[in-house]
């Protein structure tokens, strides 16, 4: 398939089946069950999965822009996309034999959901440093126990990439693993909704891991890879299906005040909106950061799969860059629209709601800033 027919699939799958959803998966919180068997269906969930392996066999670029036509429409779908593309990366980056043949393999036809729980309660935005204990037990198996929260698709998904520290008890501090947890293992307890101001579709929960017990086989690469996997596939991958989303979402909320202006009409003088040389500099302004923002992302995408050097300093900015770029437009928005924007239930309310996480999903904006200005400097970029 195509590059071209992928986005008019995952076009096609917003507009048709995410979009007369969005409203009623935003006020009822509810999981987006009948957008993502859309995408499973059209084979787009297999977007990050190798074609050796039965994928589309696309990077970072095709996920960019998968995500912003999704995000256009329900960026709740599209982070949950999102994160699913993320975890299938990291699942087929070093997959073994038969993590190809009872994951990937089922992922490839549409037949499963995957997720990542990174994020603990007390490491905040530093999501690569975990405190969930791995262990071997001795018997041929590993053992894990931790809390994760904020894991997105939380209790849908039919299997989660878990970080954690490393089961081996010699191993030097900072020594992390990665593993796949299936969804029906025994001894995962999941903890209620996270209630946020946006993204309300997502199903963000936490998860209690009580001595939960794993085949060695779910190990993913070997023993410590996590650090690897954090920087050559997680955030590249989870960076781009963030900003991508983020940038969906400016995109809808100029179209939504370029549809506004152009049709109201002040009732005193017969004179349109968009007949304002103010509205017209306004909106004009808007489309220029909109466009050197996505222009930016699409660059930065393209590096990273031209495996460049310097491709995480333009990911890096360009979800910080996404950020700021989604939450101006947005409030610009809202103010161009007047009423008809700020009333409760209007889309510019929910996308105003929904961009607020732009710039705290971690890593934040001002990790991101600080990751960049480090690696300029030539200094590591994990410093604590």
């Amino acid at each position: 398939m195509d590059l071209d027919t992928v986005i008019a699939r995952a076009r096609q799958v917003a507009v048709e089946v995410l979009g007369p959803e969005a409203r009623s998966v935003d006020e009822e919180r509810r999981w987006p069950e009948p957008g993502i068997r859309a995408l499973q269906d059209t084979r787009l969930t297999s977007l990050t999965i190798p074609k050796s392996q039965g994928g589309l066999g696309y990077g970072l670029l095709a996920l960019a822009r998968v995500c912003e036509e999704l995000g256009r429409e329900c960026a709740s779908t599209s982070i949950c996309f999102g994160m699913h593309a993320v975890g299938a990366a990291v699942i087929a980056a070093k997959a073994t034999s038969t993590q190809q043949g009872q994951l990937l393999q089922s992922i490839a036809q549409g037949k499963h959901i995957t997720s990542l729980a990174l994020s603990e309660p007390g490491t905040g935005t530093h999501f690569y440093y975990p405190q969930t204990k791995l262990s071997a037990d001795g018997s041929g198996s590993l053992r894990l126990s931790g809390t994760k929260c904020f894991v997105t698709n939380g209790g849908h998904a039919n299997s989660y990439v878990v970080s954690t520290v490393s089961a081996d008890p010699d191993a030097p501090p900072g020594h992390f693993s990665c593993v796949v947890l299936p969804a029906d293992t025994k001894g995962m307890h999941w903890g209620s909704q996270w209630l946020g101001m946006g993204m309300r579709g997502n199903s963000s929960r936490s998860l209690e891991l009580n001595d939960v017990q794993i085949p060695t086989e779910n190990l993913l690469g070997k023993e410590g890879d996590q650090i690897w996997y954090v920087f050559n596939v997680i955030t590249p991958y989870f960076l781009v299906a963030m900003a991508g989303t983020y940038l969906g979402v400016a995109s809808a909320a100029l179209d939504e005040a370029k549809t506004n202006v152009k049709e109201r009409r002040h009732q005193h003088s017969g004179a349109l909106l968009a007949e304002n040389q103010v509205i017209q500099h306004r909106m004009g302004t808007l489309w220029a950061n909109v466009a050197r923002t996505r222009a930016l992302l699409y660059r930065a995408a393209s590096s990273g799969d031209e495996g460049n050097s310097d491709a995480l300093l333009g990911l890096f900015s360009a979800k910080a860059e996404v950020a700021e770029c989604a939450v101006d437009v947005v409030g610009q928005a809202m103010a161009l629209s007047g009423g008809r924007g700020y009333r409760g239930g209007s889309e510019l309310h929910r996308m105003l709601r929904d961009v607020q996480a732009s710039h705290i999903m971690a890593p934040s904006t001002d990790t991101l800033r600080s990751w960049t200005g480090r690696a300029l400097l030539g200094l590591p970029i994990l410093s604590d």
